[in-house]
């Protein structure tokens, strides 16, 4: 049996939408974990390894996440290598290292961050686009795989969200970003976050599944 006590860890956790996650779920009680990349560096596999041993973790969000853009002739292979050892690796290796313990608590939930670039990547993302990608197909296995145990997986796709990574996004991209929503309006990382606490207390029968969660 799982104790009263709800236990979350959420990777890339002083991220705007890390903070978002936090502030929702401690509103609701929940003991929550969010290290930064100082903390929990989710590249670092035997770190990863150690901070998860022997925890508690009823809800794992992976929300580490970086963007190395270039047009895929000019991308280097560090580059590359870096977005995908934080965006797919590092999501693997702490969704590896919180499943045992959740298995032995009788269940858990991991939430992966994934993007709309996974299922329409622009011109230059590639690196990110496909990284993403590689989560939701991870989202579906780990979802099959553990089912019987009484573990959920399932993938967000956000949106747009006002956050670092997109700081450097230019007003033209921007604009032309927002043209494609249906309303008119960028999601926000209160709504996501909002989201993530609606699917883990009010759909407890939900896994295996991709939310996209913009008007795009």
């Amino acid at each position: 049996m799982q104790s009263e006590t709800r236990h979350a860890v959420i990777t890339g956790g002083t991220g705007a939408l890390g903070r978002a996650i936090t502030d929702v779920l401690k509103a609701s009680n929940w003991c929550v974990l969010a290290p930064g990349r100082d903390e929990l560096d989710v590249r670092d596999q035997p770190a990863v390894r150690k901070f998860f041993q022997s925890r508690q973790v009823d809800l794992l969000v992976c929300a580490a996440g970086i963007t190395r853009d270039a047009p895929i002739a000019r991308l280097t292979h560090e580059a590359w290598d870096d977005t995908w050892a934080v965006n797919f690796q590092g999501a693997l290796a702490c969704a590896n290292a919180a499943l045992p313990g959740m298995i032995a608590g009788g269940g858990g939930h991991i939430v992966f961050i994934a993007s709309h670039s996974a299922r329409q990547p622009p011109v230059g993302q590639a690196a990110y686009a496909t990284a993403k990608a590689a989560l939701l197909g991870l989202a579906a296995d780990l979802a099959r795989r553990h089912g019987a145990a009484n573990i959920r997986v399932n993938a967000i796709l956000p949106g747009f969200l006002q956050t670092r990574m997109t700081e450097t996004v230019t007003d033209a991209r921007r604009a032309e970003i927002l043209a494609a929503h249906a309303l008119g309006r960028f999601n926000t990382c209160e709504r996501v976050a909002a989201f993530i606490r609606f699917l883990h207390h009010e759909l407890p029968h939900t896994s295996g599944q991709i939310f996209q969660l913009d008007s795009r």
